[in-house]
């Protein structure tokens, strides 16, 4: 079957991946916090020398890029910053009281929102407010996502002190008329002018994020964004398909399904996308990932050392993964955590002194061995059972090997060169809770 008839084919509703289960099937009724804080405290025990993860959400942003489907806070008003970096060194400190004194760090990630809608000095109280009470393992990694138009050297050389050396930069199209529909601005020269001083600052990683499938987006238009790309030559680029979800995000109601491209017309720009990014040296890393070779996370995959996680592909594995501030979610590997998602309640809830969880699901037995399964995929591209690959999982794998996606030998499962772009659909064969119960509304949005 063609290319193009392949991914028709597969374009159906379907998970990114970043957990199993994932969070709309989490079992909350049997969650509580004390629960979630036995869990914390069990896998940060048995993995003292890894370290942990950090992801720090920070949601404000001063207009509202209408594509997004982050969790975020629209506001001018920047008083509202030192009292939320308040409130999370506060949740810090309850994580502290839980893990010890000097917990190790390994990774930690800033993500919005607009992370560079705080001022520097403010970064830094937020951050050495962290550090202060922990230690870092030796190949710690910092990293934090950047808006190319607000993004001033002082930012980049304050964080870069701080220990940041990674840098993702949120562009997405440099199309005018695409930028008008989605509400998002910034030119080649802004990007350029900041990767250009991260660089010089020593930042040795830097990402750019780009969307396929935006409003108005068209072959030429994207075409030329990704040689201006090319150009400035970011150590890695994450190509996403625009997730149209205007049910939980209105603000994609700026413009309609009218001016979306879909079908062969989304389909030709992912190929396009992917063809010039292929042919300027970028290899193909996980999902929706493009690296160079000297970049770790291309390293990482040919290393079979990829991991996965709420933050997304990452060269770095821990088991315990802290999420802090809103909507925040932790993985405690045998157990998830998700903070309140409106900045009213999770400042409530720190400023009574509750750790503040909204949510969550403690994994059985059976949750595990898939959650293994659907990670190896996501990041080896396969993945072997020990006492033979149950009845339920070959059918539902069927339709992908006889389209060439996937291939099996004995108890192995393997990903196919040609089923690289078709991860999330092959996922779903594992995924148990998905076939026992499947969705009454649109909950995910579509593979491609």
């Amino acid at each position: 079957m063609e290319t193009a008839a392949l991914l028709k084919k597969y374009n159906v509703a379907a998970p990114r991946y970043t957990s199993y289960p994932t969070v709309p099937y989490w079992d909350n009724e049997n969650f509580d916090t004390n629960k979630w804080e036995g869990a914390v405290q069990a896998i940060y025990a048995s993995h003292l020398d890894e370290g942990i993860s950090l992801y720090i959400h920070l949601p404000f942003c001063e207009s509202l890029c209408t594509y997004c489907g982050c969790n975020t806070r629209i506001t001018k008003n920047h008083a509202v910053e030192l009292p939320y970096i308040m409130a999370v060194l506060v949740e810090w400190k309850m994580y502290l009281k839980l893990l010890g004194a000097q917990p190790k760090i390994k990774e930690l990630h800033l993500g919005g929102g607009t992370p560079t809608f705080f001022q520097p000095e403010n970064l830094q109280v937020l951050i050495k407010g962290i550090l202060d009470q922990a230690v870092l393992t030796p190949e710690s990694s910092f990293s934090f996502e950047a808006h190319p138009a607000n993004t001033t050297f002082a930012h980049l050389e304050t964080l870069y002190q701080l220990g940041f050396k990674r840098l993702s930069l949120g562009i997405q199209d440099f199309d005018p008329k695409v930028q008008l529909m989605i509400n998002r601005f910034q030119t080649p020269q802004q990007v350029a002018t900041v990767t250009e001083q991260a660089r010089a600052i020593g930042f040795n990683s830097i990402n750019f994020d780009l969307i396929y499938g935006l409003p108005c987006q068209t072959i030429n238009g994207l075409s030329s964004t990704i040689e201006e790309v090319i150009q400035m030559r970011p150590d890695r680029i994450a190509f996403y398909s625009y997730a149209h979800v205007p049910w939980i995000k209105p603000g994609q109601r700026h413009y309609t399904e009218e001016d979306l491209p879909v079908g062969d017309a989304k389909f030709a720009l992912y190929q396009t996308g992917k063809q010039h990014l292929q042919d300027a040296g970028y290899h193909d890393v996980g999902m929706d990932h493009f690296a160079l070779n000297t970049d770790s996370l291309f390293i990482a995959s040919k290393e079979q050392q990829l991991h996965r996680n709420f933050m997304g592909y990452t060269d770095q594995h821990t088991h315990l993964l802290i999420g802090l501030g809103v909507s925040s979610i932790s993985d405690g590997w045998n157990a998830f955590a998700q903070n309140p998602k409106t900045v009213e309640a999770y400042l409530e809830r720190v400023g009574k002194g509750i750790l503040p969880v909204e949510k969550g699901h403690l994994l059985s037995e059976e949750d595990l061995v898939i959650r293994r399964h659907i990670l190896n995929m996501m990041c080896k591209e396969t993945t072997k059972y020990g006492d033979g690959i149950p009845d339920r999982v070959y059918e539902r794998l069927f339709p992908l090997i006889e389209d060439g996606l996937v291939q099996i030998t004995g108890n192995e499962i393997s990903v196919t060169p040609n089923g690289k772009s078709f991860l999330r659909n092959i996922c779903m064969a594992f995924d148990e809770k998905l076939w026992a119960k499947q969705p009454e509304t649109k909950i995910f949005s579509a593979a491609i």
